[in-house]
């Protein structure tokens, strides 16, 4: 597993590849429904990847914020579809809180798994 300073680099890397193709191809993402939906999901990316990103930053400087991280990605994340068209915002809405859903859970069965090891010793 990737340390948080790498694993900062990386996301960070990846948000700003993510949003420069998408600003990239936002006439072409913006041009049919089937692709203003994929406007929509690569804005979900972007929100998981600067969650990453403010996680492992957070991390590194021994602070947290709770939602607070949560809430500035996504709307970094919706600011971002909003460039894109009117519904990619509800679309990128949508699969980060699906994002975040299946994120939380495989976070809780890592923890209880780490659990487990650490109550074996």
């Amino acid at each position: 597993m990737a340390g948080p300073g790498s694993s900062m680099l990386y996301s960070f890397l990846l948000f700003v590849v993510i949003l420069s193709l998408q600003e990239v191809y936002r006439g072409k993402l913006a041009s049919s429904e089937l692709f203003t939906i994929l406007g929509g999901f690569t804005s979900s990316l972007i929100f998981l990847v600067l969650l990453t990103f403010i996680g492992n930053f957070q991390d590194t400087c021994g602070m947290r914020t709770g939602w607070g991280a949560v809430i500035i990605a996504e709307a970094v994340a919706l600011i971002a579809a909003s460039t894109v068209h009117r519904v990619c915002i509800t679309t990128c809405f949508l699969f980060s809180v699906g994002l975040l859903y299946e994120l939380n859970k495989l976070s809780g069965m890592i923890l209880l798994k780490s659990d487990s090891k650490t109550k074996r010793l």
